[in-house]
Parts: structure tokens; C-alpha cells; sequence
């Protein structure tokens, strides 16, 4: 497979493309002169997006959890823009708390959202990314192999993500189809601000080592992603610097259990701690179609 392409005159699809991210992305995938589809739960904000993107683009409101909707966002997009040389399921939510207490839909619709929202992504898309030897991007966390306290939902589903996109790699790769796993970690994100409004999970962050804290601005991570997707990369690492901490990723899981034992008893006694719900204005908005969406006829 080539260590870079010529992405200029591509089509790209974004999930998620409706703020942070997955905006950052589309901005910077159409600086490098593709056609941007930008895909997500809210029309009016992804069309605003695609306007200021100077480059043929093309909003879809969908649901990445809808097998049937996303497979006609597929057609829709390949209709309008052309086959997808670039699909990057970028769409996700998180809540925060103890999973004891956590609601079971809220919980459920993280990792539908994550993790079967981004296969769905795949199963849509593949036939065009196959026809014209492709990449697919999977957005994954550093929670995919750090998982933390009071974010079982978030880091099961990242887990879940980046084993599904290294198994689809093994599968396709004769194809002709790249898949890669972008491991990301804090970025200056609402749902990030979010976690920052809840003392449990801002202390949590605090006692992480120094450069392990900083939050990246949106356009940096974005940067990093689009030179993954030009070198068709099977990982990329936003900061680089997360290269190196994958040979620490055995540690890990020894790290988080003596920093849990130590400081959960001292925070959950100084800080209540409910429910965070969905976080960020996503996923916000989220919680709102859910609760507009009918209930389907019980069985």
C-alpha cells in the first residue's frame, strides 16, 4: 500500500460532523482539495459547516446507529460527491459515573453510538471504498487501552472500536482497502469541557502526570488525523507523543487501579457524584432526538 496519496479531488465522508472534530476534519480534509460529505443527527449545523468549507461538500442528517438510514447516506453521498476514497467514523458520545447507578439506556446508546455506530459506518461505505482502494479511519481514545474509572461505558466502547477496526483491517487489507485506528487523547472539545464541570472526573484528569493533562486544540488533532489519512497510516497517534505509551499499555490497567484505590474513597467523600448524562452539546442534543424518537411496538 503506498505510504501516501493523492487526496485532492477525493470524495471524504465525516461522521459526526456537526462541531469539534468532526468539523476540525472536515475543514481540513477539504484544505487538501476534497469533496467533504459531512454526516450527523442535526441538518441545519452540518449544513452551516459544509458552508464555510470552500470545496464541494454536502450535508446528511443520520443516525449512525440506523443500519437502513445510513445505508441510504451511503447512496445519497455516492450520488452527490462520488464513491468515498475517505470514511472517517468520527461520531461519538460519552457520560460519566458509577456504573453501578448509570442509567441503562444512556449507557447502551454510548456504546451503540461508538462502537455499532461505527461498524454500521464500515458496512455502508465499504463498497465504495473497495471499488476505489480506499481508507477507512476509525476514531478510537487513549481509553481504548487506559481505561478509566467512571467512564466504563466510554472506554468499553473505544475498546470495542479499535479491536473491530484491527480486525476489518486484517479482512479488507487484500482488498485494497487501508483501515486505520487514531488513538486521540484530551481535546479542547465541549465534551471535554463537560467532564471538566464534574469535580470527580476533573480531579481524576488532575492527578494524571503533567503532559498526560494538556488539551490539544481541535485544529492540531485534526492536522494529525489528515497526515494519518495521507500516509493511509494503521495508526495514528494525536499527539504523536502516544506512540511511545503504547509500550507502557501493559502498565496501565496497575497504574489506574493504585491511583482508583488511593483517590476514589477521598473524592467520593468530599464530591456527590450523579449521573453526568450525555456530555458535551452533542451529545445534549443527543438526549433530546432520543426522547423525540417514538417508541417502537413492544414485543
Amino acid at each position: 500500500m503506498p505510504r501516501s496519496w493523492e487526496l485532492e479531488g477525493r470524495t471524504a465522508v465525516v461522521t459526526g460532523a456537526a462541531r469539534g472534530l468532526g468539523a476540525g476534519l472536515a475543514r481540513r480534509l477539504a484544505g487538501r482539495g476534497m469533496r467533504v460529505a459531512l454526516l450527523g443527527r442535526e441538518h441545519d449545523t452540518l449544513a452551516a459547516v459544509a458552508g464555510t468549507l470552500g470545496t464541494e461538500s454536502h450535508a446528511v442528517e443520520v443516525d449512525v446507529t440506523d443500519d437502513e438510514a445510513m445505508e441510504r447516506a451511503a447512496g445519497e453521498v455516492t450520488r452527490v460527491l462520488g464513491a468515498p476514497s475517505v470514511v472517517v467514523a468520527n461520531a461519538g458520545v460519552a457520560e460519566g459515573g458509577p456504573f453501578e447507578t448509570s442509567d441503562p439506556e444512556t449507557w447502551r446508546r454510548v456504546v451503540e453510538v461508538n462502537l455499532v455506530g461505527s461498524a454500521i459506518t464500515a458496512r455502508a461505505f465499504l463498497p465504495g471504498l473497495r471499488a476505489g482502494g480506499g481508507y477507512f479511519l476509525q476514531v478510537a481514545s487513549t481509553a481504548a487501552f487506559g481505561a478509566a474509572p467512571m467512564m466504563s461505558a466510554y472506554c468499553a466502547s473505544k475498546a470495542g472500536a479499535e479491536a473491530f477496526a484491527r480486525s476489518l483491517r486484517a479482512e479488507v487489507a487484500h482488498q485494497g482497502v487501508g483501515v486505520g485506528v487514531a488513538y486521540l487523547h484530551w481535546t479542547d472539545t465541549d465534551m471535554v469541557r463537560d467532564v471538566d464541570r464534574h469535580p470527580v472526573l476533573r480531579e481524576l484528569r488532575g492527578h494524571m502526570p503533567g503532559p498526560a493533562r494538556r488539551v490539544y486544540p481541535v485544529d492540531r488533532v485534526a492536522s494529525w488525523l489528515v497526515r494519518g489519512v495521507d500516509r493511509r497510516a494503521a495508526s495514528v497517534y494525536a499527539p504523536p507523543w502516544l506512540r511511545l505509551a503504547q509500550a507502557g499499555r501493559p502498565l496501565f490497567p496497575l497504574a489506574v487501579d493504585l491511583l482508583s484505590r488511593r483517590e476514589l474513597p477521598r473524592l467520593m467523600r468530599a464530591h456527590s457524584f450523579e449521573q453526568t448524562g450525555l456530555l458535551g452539546a452533542g451529545g445534549h442534543i443527543e438526549e433530546r432526538l432520543i426522547d423525540r424518537t417514538p417508541a417502537g411496538p413492544s414485543e
